[in-house]
C-alpha cells in the first residue's frame, strides 16, 4: 500500500528557532528513544497537564504542572516525527495514522482537565475543543483533497498555543486580581458565570473559527473553479 505523502506548511512565527532546537534534539538523542517513546513521552505531557489543572483547586501554584505537562507534550509530540526524519525512518501511512489520532486525544484530555478545574467553565473548555476540531477536520479534509498539510493558519501553529496555554497559565497564578474578575448571565434560563480566563479561552476558540471560516470560503472558491458546475441540457 503506498502513501504519498502530502506537503507540509508550516510558517509560524516559531518555526524557523523550533525546527532548528527539534534537529539538534533529534540528532543527540540516545538510539534507544523511538518515535513510538516520544509519543508516548506526549501522551503522558497531557495527562500530567489535565492533573495540574485539577490539582490548582486546592492549590493554584499546581498550574506549573500543567505548564510542564503542556512542554512535555510539546516535546513528544513534535519530536516523533522530526526523529524519524532525522534518522530516515519515516512510516508514511503508520505514523500518520498514530501522530494524528493522539492529537485529538491529548487535546480531549488536557480541555478535560482545564474544564473540571475551577480555572476555566467546562463549556468554555469543550468550546475551545470543538473549535479546534473544526480546524483539523478542515485540515485533513484538504489533505486529502489538495496534497497539502497545512499545521499554521495566521502565522500560529501548535506551538504557538501552546505557548498562549502557558502564558495564560502564569497570568493565573501571578495576577490574583484577574482571577476575581468575571461576570454572572442568564442564558436560556441558566445561569452561567464565567471568569477572565472564560473569556480568554473562548478568545482562543473564536480565533479558531474565524480562521475556518475565511479559509473555508477560500478554498472552496478555489475548488469550485477546479470543479465547476456543468451546464444541464
Amino acid at each position: 500500500m503506498e502513501q504519498k505523502q502530502a506537503v507540509r506548511i508550516q510558517t509560524s512565527i516559531l518555526n524557523g528557532i523550533e525546527k532548528k532546537a527539534l534537529i539538534w534534539m533529534a540528532q543527540r538523542m540516545p538510539k534507544w528513544i523511538t518515535s513510538d517513546s516520544l509519543t508516548l513521552i506526549g501522551i503522558m505531557g497531557a495527562v500530567i497537564a489535565a492533573v495540574g489543572y485539577v490539582l490548582s483547586d486546592n492549590n493554584i501554584l499546581f498550574l506549573w504542572i500543567a505548564t510542564f505537562g503542556i512542554v512535555m507534550n510539546w516535546f513528544g509530540d513534535s519530536l516523533d516525527g522530526t526523529i524519524a526524519r532525522v534518522r530516515n525512518a519515516q512510516r508514511p501511512i503508520y505514523g500518520y495514522y498514530l501522530d494524528h489520532n493522539v492529537d485529538i486525544i491529548t487535546l480531549f484530555i488536557v480541555c478535560m482537565g482545564a474544564g473540571l478545574s475551577s480555572i476555566v467553565n467546562l463549556y468554555v473548555a469543550m468550546f475551545v475543543f470543538s473549535a479546534y476540531m473544526i480546524m483539523t477536520v478542515f485540515t485533513y479534509i484538504n489533505v486529502h483533497l489538495k496534497g497539502e498539510f497545512r499545521l499554521t493558519y495566521g502565522k500560529l501553529g501548535p506551538t504557538e498555543f501552546r505557548l498562549i496555554i502557558i502564558i495564560i497559565n502564569t497570568i493565573i497564578m501571578y495576577c490574583p486580581a484577574w482571577r476575581d474578575c468575571g461576570s454572572s448571565f442568564t442564558i436560556l434560563g441558566q445561569n452561567v458565570s464565567l471568569n477572565m480566563f472564560d473569556y480568554m479561552a473562548s478568545g482562543v476558540a473564536v480565533l479558531l473559527i474565524i480562521f475556518y471560516i475565511v479559509c473555508f470560503i477560500v478554498d472552496l472558491r478555489k475548488f469550485a473553479k477546479i470543479d465547476p458546475k456543468h451546464k444541464s441540457n
